[in-house]
């Protein structure tokens, strides 16, 4: 991916596919298109100097396009469920989780992450993540508002 290096400690769930098995073109297109979005939630409820708060909710089938991640932040699942999460280089992973999970990503000064989620689960899949602006070694990217994907606005 260039100059910054991938937060390696960022994946969770299980191995599913690796060499892109499986990816559609829309996909990979995706992940060319979106590579410097800091769009990390459907929703961006809250932004200060300090943090960024965002909701993201998805249905079932529904997919979180591809974002950046380059600020130390953290997730905290409020409902149960079963997500993909595609990851830049061509590798997936799947996961099961209970409300309550939550992970902490302390990026360093030029890691990032860069991956998409897609709910693969029954059910709706809301998660809430902090971004904290100050304690990162990274500045923020811009985030575009009223950004369509798939049919679905994601506002802030």
């Amino acid at each position: 991916m260039s100059e910054k290096e991938y937060a390696d400690d960022f994946r969770s769930g299980e191995l599913a596919t690796e060499g892109f098995d499986g990816w559609s073109d829309e996909i990979k297109q995706e992940f060319k298109d979106n590579e410097m979005s800091g769009r990390i939630g459907t929703n961006l409820v809250f932004e200060n100097d300090s943090v960024r708060v965002w909701h993201m909710s998805l249905e079932p089938g529904e997919r979180m396009p591809v974002h950046r991640h380059i600020l130390t932040y953290f997730w905290t699942a409020l409902t149960p469920g079963r997500f993909l999460q595609r990851t830049y280089d061509g590798t997936t992973y799947e996961s099961n989780y209970e409300a309550g999970l939550t992970h902490f990503y302390d990026v360093k000064e030029g890691e990032f992450a860069l991956h998409n989620l897609e709910n693969v689960g029954t059910t709706t899949m809301v998660f809430c993540a902090v971004e904290l602006k100050k304690e990162s070694a990274n500045a923020p990217l811009p985030v575009e508002l009223g950004v369509q994907f798939g049919g679905k606005t994601f506002h802030t």
